[in-house]
């Protein structure tokens, strides 16, 4: 079987290495479950390529991604539920459908009356595909309820903090001024601080929680995404990590034949020439 831009071949392949007694025995004992570390796995890689400004990288982790996509769609059409081509179809069929003002008569809208449109539309697909469910016979999520209701567990847990503290903002449970959630901030690190006083490792794991979760939402009041914080936060802490071991090895040393205070300095030594640098 040869490689084709086709994405046709793309799902004849997977059909084979999906078929019992020929397929590959891997593949074969696959699930949706068992799949979706691997879908999460490869959307990360893909923005991964996109932060490194690596194209090449990108193509392949596309790919890799599109190649999830068909897995679970091959998988559900083993089922008789849907197949790759309905899930076009339905993608299809959102766009054109929440985008009036450009397939539509819904013309020369503002970007308000835009985002309020999208809105309806969004309301109207969750009934309508509540309404599917049921005539389906298949009960409603139970988390598809309420105020918090369409925030996906398996989002990164910051991220899914933000969108939570969000949806509750929506009907008035919330902060109105940036200091008042410092405040909580500060609330939180005195019972951390307390926990680990009495030792029990439960109710610090429980007090570390709460302040990360009051920490999502105080970026959120200064309208900064708390994983990319931290995204970054990740990086300074590598990149300057990287200073202390150039340091070190033009001592002709490591990082473990050094003192905890040598370390530190080093540490202070590598930001004061950041600050220094333009």
């Amino acid at each position: 079987m040869k490689p084709s831009r086709d994405i046709e071949r793309l799902i004849e392949i997977m059909a084979a290495l999906r078929t019992p007694g020929t397929g590959c025995p891997w593949d074969l004992e696959q699930d949706f479950a068992s799949i979706a570390p691997y879908t999460i796995e490869e959307a990360h890689e893909v923005a991964d390529a996109i932060a490194r400004g690596d194209l090449v990288d990108l193509k392949d982790e596309l790919g890799d991604l599109l190649l999830q996509v068909v897995f679970h769609a091959q998988m559900a059409q083993e089922q008789g539920s849907f197949a790759f081509p309905d899930v076009v179809e339905a993608i299809t069929a959102k766009l054109i459908r929440r985008h009036p003002h450009v397939f539509g008569d819904a013309r020369d809208l503002s970007p308000a009356e835009v985002k309020t449109l999208w809105g309806q539309i969004k309301a109207q697909e969750k009934a309508d595909k509540a309404r599917a469910r049921a005539e389906a016979g298949l009960p409603e999520p139970a988390e598809a309820k309420g105020v918090l209701a369409g925030v996906p567990t398996t989002l990164p847990a910051l991220t899914r903090a933000w969108k939570l503290q969000a949806k509750a903002s929506t009907v008035g449970f919330d902060w109105n001024d940036a200091r008042l959630v410092l405040d909580k901030v500060r609330e939180e690190t005195a019972e951390v601080e307390e926990a680990l006083a009495g030792g029990d490792k439960a109710a610090v794991q429980e007090e570390i929680g709460d302040l990360l979760f009051v920490l999502a939402n105080l970026a959120r009041h200064v309208d900064a995404d708390p994983e990319a914080c931290l995204k970054a936060a990740n990086a300074k802490f590598e990149r300057r990590f990287a200073g202390i071991e150039a340091a070190l090895e033009r001592q002709g040393r490591e990082p473990r034949q050094a003192t905890l205070e040598e370390l530190e300095e080093l540490w202070q030594q590598v930001k004061r020439a950041e600050r220094a640098s333009p």
